[in-house]
């Protein structure tokens, strides 16, 4: 019994040093997906920001849009003239909302990304967790061990 204990230590602090590469390889992991949720936010962020822009011009292409048909009425001798802006103008209205378009389904896509990568860093931090009690139960092990080989030392000096 007393020969089996020191396999049995060395073998806990091998498993509790392998437990620690995997600690630190998982906070890494950690650390590279909070990086990448940053990342997806910054672009996120970039993409409202161009999605409010595409909204404030199909709002000024349609304000353009009614002045024109405004100055039609008004100016009925620069009727082909003003006709052919207002086909311009709702050529540019029909990209801005392809566009706006465009810009929603990427920022659908983006904000699924995000939360797959919230959902990847909590099911991390579990592990995280997991791990750190597996490396306490572990050091625990080692010390009833280590506390119980003092215990034969002391045992083997006193009676021999």
């Amino acid at each position: 019994a007393v020969v089996s204990t020191p396999s049995t230590c060395m073998n806990n602090e091998v498993t509790i040093e392998e437990l620690d590469k995997n600690l630190r390889a998982t906070i890494k992991m950690a650390v590279d997906n909070e990086q990448k949720l940053d990342e997806l936010s910054r672009k996120l962020g970039v993409q409202e920001a161009e999605l409010k822009r595409g909204l404030e011009r199909a709002e000024l292409a349609e304000k353009n849009l009614k002045g024109i048909e405004e100055e039609l009425e008004l100016v009925g001798e620069n009727m082909k003239q003003l006709e052919k802006s207002a086909e311009k103008a709702l050529e540019r209205e029909e990209k801005l909302v392809e566009k706006i378009f465009s810009l929603q389904s990427k920022f659908k896509v983006t904000e699924a990304r995000f939360e797959y990568g919230e959902m990847n860093i909590t099911k991390l931090n579990q592990r995280i967790d997991d791990i750190e009690d597996e490396i306490y139960r572990e050091k625990l092990k080692v010390k009833k061990c280590s506390d119980e080989l003092d215990d034969t030392f002391e045992d083997m000096i006193a009676n021999y």
